[in-house]
């Protein structure tokens, strides 16, 4: 029988065959020997060999110190360059069908076309114009990879497409291998660590160059087999202007716990992205003076630029000269000075560039010469429409307390009382008589405290840019509708003449549970409503509402938030926008993207989404090209799926089996993480929780408060460490009991039905098999041998017993034989991994055991990040 995996086995092979030999020429042989041998029992010791684990264990504590860097690096490369291969195989020519489905906007219009739906091809361009689907890019520190490797990594991936040609010649072949030695040498030599934390700049930075180096080119690419789909499908072409999928970020704008991000840095960051966005459509501008050589142009050209032999390089060149003036002015923005320059002559605002572009396009079409206005000037308009003029809108997000904090300050110096201790009502009366007076709030010749004048600054800085730069501004722990206005008053009073959306957050299961109620109280303000004109976004999140009741009882809470948030602003005549807080892990919301929106309830999609891409995510889901495509059309489907064949509700007997699920889920969590009182003490030895702290991920402090315990934990650090030890606990935690007690109360065949039959839990049954397929008990049982002291080993059994009950109630619904059976390219992959992951883990334990001795020896510190970071490269997970 044929392998269907053959050809990724193929290049795993060849890429782990060419670090072995780079490993080789530095450290010789024997070295690489010991590597190989303790693979090779690694996976005996998977399959059961006691004799062969046994022997694993004693060669990685009897690794000497100089050795521990050098092993920890092999195998830690050796998953990145398998991540590599599947990366890669997802793209290829030789992916197999399992792996490569068919496009996912081709196969949802031929149901729209074909099937019950018979929609009409108006109906599809009117609804793809309807379309807002906002990506929004956080630095949230999961990403573990250092930016100088993955170009690496993504220029191996080039050498293996272009292995693929069956074209190349002797000499060809000869000079890919030698560009892929070079590429694994580069990568073996370099330092897998960063030395020093990042910046808010830096990642920014980062973000930007995923936009630059792969979304640029996705976008038009995608657009162009959008435009195909429809054509075939409706006989429609798609009009330029549609851009179903646009980007925000986080990055130099979350100021939320992160006392390095400022006004100053959000500034800076601004006008970076103005800065790479200008340059980007230099060289595009600069393209099209080479190709649009034409002469004939219509009327509109020809009263612009006079009687010209080549009408549309005059216009172009205009083009290029402001844009060049630009550059030169944000340039100087950015070494700290303060140009004089007349706005007229800078391109600031999309229409600036939009317009001039459109007339060259329309004349084209005009003098009938259609194929070349949909060549690049096509791309180059819808990348306008998509990216605009700072290829991303930031986001600013700061915590209530923060805005309540510069309002008391306010009110207690002009001797109003404190806004801190006043009724909810109170505050709205005062908010919203403020937010009436032609007065200004703020008193002449007063000096804030370092945090309110922050809070103001930034507030500043909103007021003097763009909309079309800015996201929305949102508020983390919102609780109230005076959350809210609390931030349009220290706008207003910031002298923001525009509407900028303010966004409440609701993360923890009280707020999600009353997030509908705070929502109709903001929606009965005739003041706000006119602020909002008919639209709102809410906020759900995902990662702290997991970590405060488990994954079961957050998901149904925002399940529920949800419904009742789109009769609350279906009541008010509001259009809703939700943004969903997904982190990349299963704890924090992740998953596959398509059967997470498609399993939202009815009518909350409605053409509208917005949502997190996290961390390591973004360069799994967008970092080349094809992949980004490909991540592109899913989204696009499942959005329009969403809203047009949205899901049924489910029904009464349904709903209420998941309360009472919900109520088990979250009672079983809390009884561990925070009635236990061996729970805290046994978290922090039995993972690298405390180690973490040293890995300079992101920008942000791990702790929102430094003296704080686990509740001051922050969610992804949180999951993090439990990753670490294989544990996985926070995504599990809980909901096997609640699975377990309601399939022992007679509920069985109720809960298949729902499996099969709803998709929020088919979505969430699938999403725990996945997690429990990538637990390892008994990996964590060793963590807990040579790491936590023997009176709390009871606590270990304890949480390894819940989860063997929650792998058996999940199997008995699925009534599968094994774990992610019918996933099987899933199940694949994480086959592929265990040879090399599970010796991190053994030989992380042994360096966490070794460094808690000796915490002061650089060469244990900096092998123990490595197993951090190639375990995460190994789970695809981090935080």
């Amino acid at each position: 029988m044929t392998d269907m995996y053959a050809p990724l086995k193929a290049n795993v092979h060849l890429l782990g065959d060419i670090l072995g030999e780079t490993i080789e020429a530095e450290h010789g042989a024997a070295f690489l020997n010991l590597i190989e041998e303790v693979r090779q029992l690694s996976k005996a010791s998977r399959q059961g060999d006691t004799e062969a684990q046994s022997k694993m264990l004693a060669l990685l504590s009897e690794l000497p110190d100089e050795q521990l860097v050098p092993f920890a690096s092999a195998f830690n490369q050796f998953l990145n360059l398998a991540n590599i291969a599947e990366q890669f195989h997802t793209i290829s020519r030789n992916c197999d069908e399992l792996v490569c489905v068919p496009d996912p906007v081709d196969l949802l219009l031929g149901r729209l076309f074909n099937g019950k739906a018979q929609l009409k091809p108006d109906q599809l361009i009117d609804e793809l114009e309807k379309l807002e689907i906002d990506l929004v890019l956080t630095a949230h520190p999961t990403e573990v990879t250092r930016r100088t490797l993955i170009s690496k990594y993504s220029a191996l991936i080039e050498c293996l497409s272009e292995r693929e040609n069956p074209q190349l010649s002797e000499r060809e072949t000869k000079r890919n291998q030698l560009r892929m030695r070079q590429l694994v040498a580069q990568i073996w030599h370099t330092n897998e660590i960063r030395k020093q934390r990042p910046t808010p700049v830096d990642e920014a930075r980062w973000g930007m160059a995923t936009v630059e180096t792969s979304l640029w080119h996705a976008v038009p690419e995608f657009l162009r087999q959008l435009n195909e789909q429809v054509e075939e499908h409706a006989g429609r072409q798609l009009p330029p202007h549609v851009a179903p999928v646009r980007f925000s970020s986080w990055m130099g704008g979350d100021r939320d716990g992160n006392p390095f991000v400022t006004a100053k840095v959000s500034e800076e960051v601004l006008l970076r992205n103005r800065c790479t966005a200008t340059r980007l459509y230099l060289e595009d501008i600069n393209q099209l003076i080479g190709e649009l050589s034409m002469t004939d142009c219509d009327q509109a050209i020809r009263a612009m630029v006079g009687d010209h032999r080549e009408p549309y390089r005059i216009l172009l060149r205009q083009l290029r000269e402001k844009l060049s003036d630009t550059q030169d002015y944000l340039m100087a923005r950015l070494d700290g000075q303060q140009p004089k320059t007349n706005p007229s002559t800078l391109i600031w605002h999309k229409k600036d560039l939009l317009e001039p572009l459109e007339l060259i396009y329309q004349s084209l079409l005009d003098q009938g010469m259609r194929l070349i206005a949909n060549g690049l000037l096509l791309d180059t308009l819808r990348r306008i429409h998509c990216f605009g003029l700072t290829l991303v809108r930031v986001d600013i997000r700061q915590s209530s307390d923060r805005h309540a904090s510069a309002i008391a300050e306010i009110t207690r110096y002009l001797g109003l009382g404190d806004y801190l201790h006043w009724s909810e009502a109170e505050k709205q009366s005062f908010l919203l008589r403020e937010l009436a007076s032609r007065r200004p709030l703020l008193p002449h010749q007063w000096q804030a405290s370092a945090d309110t004048q922050e809070v103001l600054d930034t507030c500043r800085l909103i007021g003097q840019q763009s909309p079309e730069a800015l996201g929305s501004y949102v508020i983390s722990m919102a609780s109230e509708a005076s959350d809210v206005l609390a931030v349009a008053l220290l706008l207003k009073e910031c002298d923001c003449n525009f509407a900028l959306p303010i966004v409440p957050l609701f993360e923890t299961l009280s707020d999600l549970d009353n997030a509908p109620a705070v929502m109709r109280n903001l929606l009965q303000i005739d003041w706000y409503l006119g602020y909002c004109r008919g639209k709102q976004q809410v906020m759900i999140g995902y990662s702290d509402s997991a970590k405060d009741a488990g994954v079961m009882a957050a998901s149904w809470a925002q399940y529920r938030a949800q419904e009742a948030l789109v009769s609350v602003c279906k009541d008010a005549g509001v259009a809703l926008t939700l943004f969903h807080g997904r982190g990349g892990s299963i704890g924090r919301g992740g998953g596959p993207a398509h059967e997470a929106i498609l399993s939202q309830p009815p009518g909350s999609v409605d053409s509208r989404l917005r949502v997190t891409e996290q961390g390591e995510m973004i360069r799994f889901k967008f970092g080349l090209p094809e992949v980004a495509v490909q991540s592109l059309a899913l989204y696009t489907s499942a959005v329009l799926e969403a809203t047009l064949l949205p899901p049924l509700a489910p029904k009464p007997e349904w709903r209420s089996l998941m309360d009472s699920i919900a109520d088990d889920s979250v009672r079983a969590y809390r009884q561990i993480v925070q009635d236990e009182p061996d729970f805290v003490p046994y978290f922090r030895a039995a993972t690298p929780e405390l180690e973490l702290s040293a890995l300079p991920l992101g920008s942000r402090p791990a702790k929102r408060r430094a003296d704080g315990g686990v509740e001051s934990l922050r969610a992804i650090p949180w999951i993090f460490a439990w990753t670490q030890n294989r544990l996985m606990l926070p995504a599990w935690l809980g909901a096997g009991e609640s699975l377990q007690n309601a399939i022992d109360q007679g509920h069985q065949e109720t809960l298949q039905e729902m499996f099969l039959n709803w998709p929020l839990f088919r979505t969430r049954l699938s999403m725990l098999e996945m997690v429990y397929a990538k637990s390892e008990p008994n990996l964590s049982r060793y963590y807990e041998q040579i790491l936590v002291k023997p009176e709390l080993h009871g606590l270990g059994e304890k949480l390894r017993q819940s989860l063997e009950i929650g792998v058996r109630s999940v199997l008995n619904l699925t009534q599968e034989q094994g774990l992610m059976d019918l996933t099987p390219w899933n199940k694949e992959s994480v086959a592929l991994r265990h040879p090399y992951i599970d010796p991190l883990n053994f030989l992380q334990a042994e360096l966490l055991r070794r460094c808690r001795q000796e915490p002061e020896d650089p060469a244990l510190q900096q092998a123990l990040m490595i197993t951090i970071a190639g375990i995460a490269a190994g789970l695809r997970n981090t935080g």
